[in-house]
This record gives structure tokens, sequence and C-alpha cells, in this order.
């Protein structure tokens, strides 16, 4: 069983590449002593780089495993898969 289709797996890859090195740039930031709102406009902007690695991860699951699930008879474990990360979304 593959998780993470290959089709998506370089953009995932690619995205959270950014994301570590914005991590990097926000240890610096607060060491150098940055100013506030300036450390919090860039947390933000983390924060949203790991909500679209969120979103390419659904999507695949959606079209990959989900598909297969639902055209497999296993659809009340798709629609629990979905439920369950749409709960924890909305935290």
């Amino acid at each position: 069983m593959r998780y993470v289709h290959d089709a998506g797996k370089g953009k995932v890859v690619k995205r959270l590449k950014i994301i570590e090195g914005q991590m990097r740039g926000l240890q610096e930031m607060v060491t150098k002593g940055a100013y506030c709102i300036d450390v919090i406009t860039q947390t933000s902007a983390a924060r949203q780089a790991l909500s679209t690695v969120e979103d390419l991860l659904l999507e695949s699951h959606l079209k990959g495993c989900v598909h297969r699930q639902m055209t497999s008879g296993q659809a009340g474990k798709a629609v629990g898969e979905v439920l369950a990360v749409y709960k924890l979304k909305r935290k």
C-alpha cells in the first residue's frame, strides 16, 4: 500500500523543504531578537504552508485510497477516514 502517491509526492516534499527553511528562518529571527510582529507574520506564513501540505495530502488520499475503498466495497472505512480528517481540520 502506498501512502502518498508518486504523482503528488514531489509537490509535498518540495513544500516540506520550504517549510523547513521557514522554520530555520524563524529560529534565526527569534535568536537575533527580531520584531515580534515580523515573527508572528512568518509563523502565520508557515502555518499556511503546512495547511497547503495537508490539502495536497488529502487530495491525494481522496483520489487514490478513498476511491479504491469506495469501489471495492469499503465505503464505510472511506467515510470514516474522511470524517476523521474533517474533524481534525476543524480544531
